[in-house]
């Protein structure tokens, strides 16, 4: 394969398959898809309608979609290999966040460009992995490849949140139409720095979120006796124990390998304490150095944050409850009924008590995927060829959650990895005027055939 042209603004300039690619996500952008006005149905059927007219069987297209929930449908399509190996699957999600025009200063679902961005909803996360994965088997089928195994793609509902997850439900009712030897997804991509690449990093674990209510009760009276029991004093009392208090280091494969990797990027003290802690977790010295940073100190541990507060039913009256949600985020070896074990000897006698927001589920959480040769090699490869031999590959463990983590947890090894890079300190999804560079989304096309082509294998 050769080099990628340069991309202007003209559309001139797109190769047919980067027009196609193109077309695919305007269509995807300007279907409103989000949870509560929008419907992922609309963009589940105008991609059936593409597959379908590319000649692809009928019994190769799924529109499956939860009793109940008329616009939340998913989408699976196959695509036939010889069958040599098991299955690979591509993941994306359909749905997106809110977005107001009151909000933006452009439309939010109609695919602008502007400066070398395209601009819209959905344009980073996650419409330009699920556009660039239709365009691409759309290809692949008009050139006629043969893979060694098949290539199964899942474009899914409410993965940013919404009653029915698409991926949850299809694992749990729909699992032979996904089972696979392992799945792409969204969660990792490049970094640019001063507009250059500088790393490419491969999602393959993620920390699993849990909500606690803490809550503190009391029998309340008239606000001008006021006693030294106090439902908001007890919760405050609680609270403050939590700010105090840090969870031990606990890494795994994936996060020591990520601070293996960064060590090389970081500043000299940062590096030197990276590459400390990953030789010995229990380095208190070094985990202070690193925690210094929050989303360093993320990786570093299970996280636990006061987010919601409430309490008191009247000005006049001492308060009978107060209450706080705690969001916790917790590494993939440890499970929630042992977080909350931990909260209740950390707030100790105050008198709260903790429920879970939702119930625990113990395989809510799922062990990092392993970082195989078979995987790792052409991520790097491509990775070299494409942006420079001074471009690491890091694995990261996200701090935040995917679907990735159903697949995880039904024995699917799923990797966050694109080949799309971005400035960190420009990321907009989930925020206003969310954007994405226009050479990113046609390098990650790129990225993508190519590295769907190594792991599957034919001609």
């Amino acid at each position: 394969m050769g080099a990628i042209p340069m991309l202007g603004h003209a559309q001139q300039a797109l190769t047919p398959n980067q027009r196609l690619a193109h077309d695919v996500y305007k269509q995807l952008i300007e279907i409103n898809t989000m949870d509560t006005v929008g419907s992922v149905t609309k963009a589940v059927d105008a991609m059936a309608a593409r597959f379908r007219a590319a000649g692809f069987a009928a019994n190769d297209i799924h529109i499956l979609t939860p009793p109940g929930h008329p616009t939340k449908a998913n989408l699976i399509v196959r695509y036939h290999g010889t069958g040599k190996e098991k299955p690979l699957l591509l993941l994306a999600h359909l749905d997106v966040v809110a977005a107001l025009r009151s909000d933006w200063t452009i439309e939010p679902f109609i695919l602008n460009e502007r400066g070398g961005y395209f601009y819209g909803r959905g344009t980073s996360d996650d419409k330009a992995m699920a556009s660039i994965f239709v365009a691409n088997l759309l290809r692949d089928k008009a050139a006629g490849w043969k893979p060694n195994r098949d290539v199964i793609l899942a474009l899914t509902a409410d993965e940013e949140g919404g009653n029915a997850n698409g991926v949850e439900w299809l694992v749990a009712n729909h699992r032979d139409l996904i089972d696979a030897a392992y799945a792409i997804n969204e969660g990792g991509g490049g970094a640019l720095r001063a507009g250059k690449p500088f790393s490419n990093s491969v999602q393959a674990a993620e920390k699993v979120p849990v909500n606690f209510t803490i809550t503190a009760t009391n029998r309340g009276g008239h606000s001008s006796v006021p006693r030294p029991d106090n439902a908001i004093y007890e919760l405050t009392h609680a609270l403050v124990k939590l700010e105090q208090f840090k969870f031990p280091v606990q890494l795994n494969e994936v996060s020591r390998a990520f601070f293996a990797g960064t060590a090389a990027l970081e500043t000299e003290a940062a590096g030197k304490a990276m590459r400390a802690i990953v030789a010995n977790p229990n380095d208190s010295a070094a985990s202070a150095v690193i925690s210094a940073d929050p989303r360093y100190n993320s990786m570093l541990r299970t996280t636990c944050v006061a987010t919601r507060l409430a309490g008191g039913h009247a000005y006049n009256a001492l308060p009978q409850t107060a209450s706080a949600n705690v969001n916790c985020r917790i590494v993939p070896t440890q499970t929630p009924n042992a977080v909350r074990e931990t909260l209740a000897r950390v707030f100790g006698d105050t008198g709260v008590k903790i429920t879970e927001t939702v119930a625990i589920h113990e395989k809510s959480g799922a062990a990092p995927s392993p970082l195989t040769p078979e995987l790792m090699n052409p991520v790097t490869a491509i990775t070299h060829a494409m942006f420079g031999t001074n471009v690491p590959v890091i694995p990261v463990m996200s701090t935040g959650a995917t679907d990735g983590r159903f697949l995880r947890a039904a024995g699917i090894p799923t990797y966050g990895v694109s080949g799309i890079f971005g400035d960190p300190a420009d990321s907009r999804a989930h925020g206003r005027d969310e954007r994405l560079l226009v050479k990113s989304y046609f390098d990650g096309q790129e990225f993508l055939y190519r590295l769907v082509h190594s792991l599957a294998g034919g001609k």
